[in-house]
């Protein structure tokens, strides 16, 4: 338990600061006209969002960025791979701070264009994936090689191993993105995810990991006060493309690609039931979901906003025990 002093300490401090953060950020992003424009395509009880302040990912980022640093430094964890996972955090962050911005002074939904937003992803993830050749992993685990839980083997991908981290960071921090579309969805499940990592980093001794990963939890712990149903405020793709760049940043130096993936599952799941639902109308003109990403089907099946957010949370903590249990295998 003396293990996990700091990352519980940074966890508690990014939970309070978040929290009062978040608040403090209402007004403001009030002020300058920052607010939420749903799609009309969407659930049309959706609507009343509309105009609920939005880029709150601000304070997530601000507060598990100080939180861990300020942690890290007293551990003596301060490391250059803790420095590459923060500003993977920050640079994805950016990607939906434009983005979001470009919709508040636009007053529409579109935003960056899906070009755009690909390119600074290719460019932000193939940086991280240059540095993780070198830095990744550590101990009898190349640089270049990934690791296969349950089976305990490793691959050295080599020169792939470059497109294999471009491919899992720029899948995951658009994944995280599709799941932020109900009240405190996203923000309760990277809690739980977040946390995981910790336990995680902890089991295989990334100090300096730990460290982030408790305070991106209670970043988003801190966050999730003001964005729980109903919500005071939205996270933007500003702290959802933030919190994927971290995870899968986090998961690349720790060789966990694919227990991210299980913890994670729900995230698969989101990603997965847009591209299903899009590959499927191109092909039929129908549609297998009520609507995508998933978690608006259960919506139109009848679900409250409010089950739907509370069964993803019990199926995001089942996940990650049993990530938690695959590691012991």
């Amino acid at each position: 338990m003396e293990s996990l002093i700091f990352p519980i300490t940074a966890l508690i401090a990014a939970w309070i600061l978040g929290t009062l953060l978040t608040k403090g950020l209402i007004p403001v992003l009030e002020k300058k006209q920052f607010r939420q424009f749903v799609r009309d395509e969407g659930p049309e009880s959706h609507l009343k969002k509309t105009g609920t302040p939005s880029m709150g990912g601000i304070a997530i980022i601000a507060v598990s960025c100080l939180c861990a640093v300020t942690a890290a430094v007293i551990a003596g964890e301060m490391t250059i791979q803790l420095a590459a996972v923060l500003v993977a955090m920050v640079l994805f962050g950016s990607i939906g701070f434009i983005d979001d911005y470009e919709k508040a002074v636009k007053k529409n939904n579109l935003g960056l264009s899906p070009k755009q937003k690909i390119v600074m992803q290719f460019a932000f993830s193939l940086a991280f994936a240059v540095f993780a050749a070198f830095f990744a992993g550590g101990g009898m685990i190349k640089s270049t090689a990934i690791w296969i839980p349950v089976f305990d083997v490793t691959f050295d991908l080599g020169i792939f191993y470059i497109p294999f981290v471009m491919f899992v960071m720029i899948a995951f921090s658009n994944a995280v993105n599709l799941t932020d579309g109900l009240d405190g969805l996203a923000s309760g499940i990277t809690a739980l995810v977040a946390f995981f990592m910790v336990i995680a980093a902890d089991y295989f001794g990334y100090g300096d990991q730990k460290i982030i990963f408790g305070a991106v939890a209670g970043g988003c712990l801190g966050f999730l006060m003001l964005n729980r149903n109903p919500a005071r405020i939205f996270m933007g793709d500003t702290g959802s493309m933030a919190l994927g760049g971290v995870l899968s940043a986090g998961a690349v130096i720790m060789k966990l690609e694919f227990l991210l993936a299980i913890a994670g599952l729900i995230y698969v799941i989101e990603a997965l039931s847009v591209i299903i639902q899009v590959s499927y109308y191109k092909k039929t003109k129908k549609r297998i979901f009520k609507m995508a990403p998933i978690h608006h089907h259960f919506e139109l099946c009848g679900m409250s906003e409010k089950k739907v957010v509370l069964m993803f949370w019990g199926f995001a903590m089942l996940c990650c025990l049993l990530a938690i249990a695959l590691m012991h295998i």
